[in-house]
């Protein structure tokens, strides 16, 4: 398997420890895809993209229409999608989005994050270069199916990296990961193959080795981590610390 299953287990483990975080990022990001492409599904592939991966992360219907009415409410404030870059304890470099109403707030709690935990927050472009951008889908199907001629169909969509992942009800999903510019193409695919899309995300891989740290040094940027990650303001937070297997978790 590729570096994306690596990191696909990685998150999947910390995400069921933190829905509420993850309920209140998915919100934002209705929001954001609704003030940008408006309110209709039908012409909004990324808002029905998020509506079904809210859906497959049990958050309640209620939260998904709030999402949606606050962003066509003339009053809601914009949000304003922004990348910060820094290095952590031990060298480790860290990449923040965050999905903001007040960048000057932001920007100070996310430099003081990383000054606390003996790091600095760099200028733009300082780890961006590490980390590739991509975008993610999963989904099912009705009907038997050869990944690997699945594979070599959806090359030429922009697919990098396929594999089979087992949800937490047992059923067996597909996992895609493509090229960032890829989605929309993607997304069409599945569609109109007769899959159900079960969810759909950006994300960024690292492309550089990763470090290994243990004992106290990995509980530093651990500790730095979970800083950042309890901040409303933050989305993502990506780093080239080499994630701990799932196994070694349990």
């Amino acid at each position: 398997m590729g570096r994306a299953f690596e990191f696909r287990k990685e998150r999947k483990f910390k995400r069921w420890g933190h829905m509420a975080r993850v309920f209140t990022k998915i919100g934002k990001e209705i929001t954001i895809a609704v003030k940008q492409g408006g309110p209709d599904v039908t012409g909004n592939p990324r808002l029905r993209a998020l509506i079904q991966t809210a859906r497959s992360e049990n958050m309640p219907k209620d939260n998904i229409e709030r999402a949606i009415k606050r962003a066509t409410d003339k009053d809601q404030a914009d949000y304003k999608e922004v990348v910060f870059e820094g290095y952590g304890p031990h060298g480790i470099a860290v990449l923040v989005e965050a999905a903001t109403d007040n960048n000057n707030r932001t920007v100070a709690n996310v430099r003081s994050y990383f000054t606390k935990s003996g790091g600095s927050l760099g200028t733009s472009g300082s780890v961006d270069y590490m980390f590739d951008r991509k975008c993610m889908f999963r989904m099912k199907s009705a009907n038997p199916y050869d990944l690997e001629e699945l594979e070599l169909e959806l090359i030429d969509y922009g697919v990098e990296e396929i594999f089979e992942e087992e949800n937490e009800n047992e059923e067996m999903e597909i996992v895609l990961y493509g090229e960032f510019t890829a989605f929309n193409g993607i997304q069409k695919w599945i569609e109109d193959n007769g899959y159900e899309l079960i969810a759909a995300e950006f994300t960024r891989l690292p492309n550089v080795d990763l470090k290994v740290l243990e004992g106290d040094a990995k509980a530093d940027v651990e500790k730095l981590i979970e800083r950042i990650e309890e901040d409303d303001d933050v989305q993502n937070v990506y780093t080239t610390m080499k994630p701990q297997s799932i196994t070694t978790r349990l």
